[in-house]
């Protein structure tokens, strides 16, 4: 089986969310579900994840080294 690629945002807005840092890059993790209603499952600034609205991250590509600090790679 092919590993998935992490996959991370950068937040554009932060509009009545203490928990999201505006310029910061966020891990997405996978939700269909949410998805569907144009949200995303995002690890914020609690450690924990929640939804968003999509609207307030932009994709970002970040290099491996960066993914393996942000996740805590082993």
């Amino acid at each position: 089986m092919k590993k998935r690629k992490t996959r991370f945002v950068l937040c554009i807005n932060n509009r009545d969310c203490k928990d999201l840092d505006k310029g910061k890059a966020y891990r997405v993790l996978p939700d269909k579900s949410a998805a569907e209603e144009r949200y995303l499952r995002v690890v914020d600034e609690s450690g924990e994840d929640y939804l968003y609205p999509e609207s307030y991250f932009v994709p970002v590509a970040i290099p491996r080294k960066a993914e393996q600090a942000l996740v805590g790679a082993k």
